[in-house]
């Protein structure tokens, strides 16, 4: 069970790597998708799941080459505009869903590696975990993901089900002569898809595992960075805080010089795994950035031209497309903050009784804290708050020229 409520582990109880990663991977699982499934023993679930995948896949990108072709149809005409707009969004949402799954088939290899790399170096005992407060980042980093996917499923549920549920009220409780046969999703069918009761049924379950899957596929591959920039800023934080607290004036010069070549050692490899990130996750992200763009100026296009229906189905896809764009940029101003509130800590430690070397060696930390860990999508700042706010100035430019050409 992916949602079963778990007892709240006491301070005294160990946590594992896997708890960390577990939600998103239990989530993808649901679609297919298993990041792990080259190690797993068992053959016939590892094709079974990869089917299911490979079919749900193609479903998917059938009903966006009908939703491609209804938008091309309709916004040929400014009377039919304001409904090529309303396919806008969820074109943008499935291309992105498309790129999401796209990338991490390309770096499966590379994510796993990282999972495995950020586990070697995960506090194991009870002791560890508390120095590094794993038990506030996990429960933090839960609540977000929590969140954030309820958001995201919202939508493309309330697509999905709004129309079968409105159709069945209307006829059974309210007396409707006809069961009305809409779909959620604006598709030109390339068949009669609403006259026959059986091919209309088929037709929308088939569409509802499509949003399904887009939905799943476009939140999981950001939980992922969420768990690994999480893991990371953990990381960060805790040499900052061991390197702050440290008194070098309490133990020998060879001491003090061996403990920072380890903990220079232990930061030399969270920077390297932070650029593993960028290397994964940055192209997703940049395209992720540019479609946001244009799904949350045609949402807001669409709220502001329907009608009531609309407007609250188009005010979720809204408020989960500027959530998903503030959670990326939230974690990856974490990143930035944590990596660069080492140098501060450096100069702040009491290093006043160390000897010239010790110094030195602090010199070079704090001059390497000076380019913090970030993710870097080409043409894009390093991701951060600012970047949040880019991306709202992008979609309302484009607002403004949809509003304009609409109603101009």
């Amino acid at each position: 069970m992916l949602f079963r409520k778990r007892k709240p582990k006491s301070d005294d109880e160990v946590i594992t790597f896997d708890e960390l990663t577990r939600f998103p991977m239990s989530f993808y699982k649901t679609i297919g998708e298993d990041l792990y499934s080259d190690r797993d023993p068992n053959v016939i679930r590892r094709y079974l799941l990869r089917f299911y995948l490979v079919l749900g896949f193609l479903n998917f990108n059938a009903y966006v080459v009908g939703e491609i072709a209804y938008f091309i149809v309709h916004i040929m005409s400014t009377t039919t505009l304001l409904e090529a707009t309303a396919v806008a969004p969820c074109i943008g949402f499935s291309f992105m869903a498309d790129f999401k799954q796209f990338g991490l088939t390309v770096n499966r290899k590379r994510l796993v590696r990282l999972l495995d790399d950020l586990k070697e170096i995960f506090p194991l005992d009870v002791e560890a975990q508390r120095k590094y407060n794993v038990s506030f980042y996990r429960t933090h980093m839960n609540r977000v993901m929590t969140l954030f996917t309820i958001l995201c499923m919202t939508y493309t549920s309330s697509f999905s089900f709004y129309p079968a549920i409105k159709s069945t009220i209307k006829y059974y409780l309210m007396g409707s002569e006809i069961f009305e046969r809409n779909y959620g999703f604006h598709i030109l069918f390339p068949y009669d898809a609403e006259t026959d009761l059986t091919v209309y049924w088929f037709s929308y379950w088939g569409l509802a595992h499509c949003a399904y899957v887009a939905g799943v596929s476009y939140v999981c591959v950001d939980l992922l960075l969420i768990a690994t920039i999480t893991q990371l800023t953990m990381h960060f934080n805790f040499i900052a805080n061991d390197l702050e607290a440290y008194e070098g004036g309490d133990h020998t010069d060879e001491e003090n010089i061996k403990y920072l070549h380890n903990l220079v050692v232990y930061h030399a490899r969270a920077l390297d795994l932070s650029e593993e990130v960028n290397n994964i996750f940055s192209f997703l992200i940049l395209w992720n950035f540019i479609a946001a763009s244009l799904v949350i100026c045609f949402a807001g296009f669409q709220i502001t031209a329907s009608n009531v229906e609309d407007i609250v189905l188009y005010f979720i896809f809204f408020s989960a497309s500027l959530v998903q764009v503030f959670v990326v940029c939230y974690y990856g101003d974490e990143m930035i903050s944590s990596s660069s509130r080492i140098g501060h800590s450096a100069f702040n430690q009491n290093w006043l009784p160390c000897s010239t070397k010790y110094k030195r060696i602090l010199q070079f930390i704090i001059a390497r804290s000076q380019k913090p860990a970030s993710i870097r999508p080409p043409t894009f700042p390093p991701i951060s708050f600012n970047t949040f706010m880019k991306v709202i100035s992008m979609s309302y430019q484009f607002f403004a020229l949809l509003r304009t050409t609409y109603y101009g």
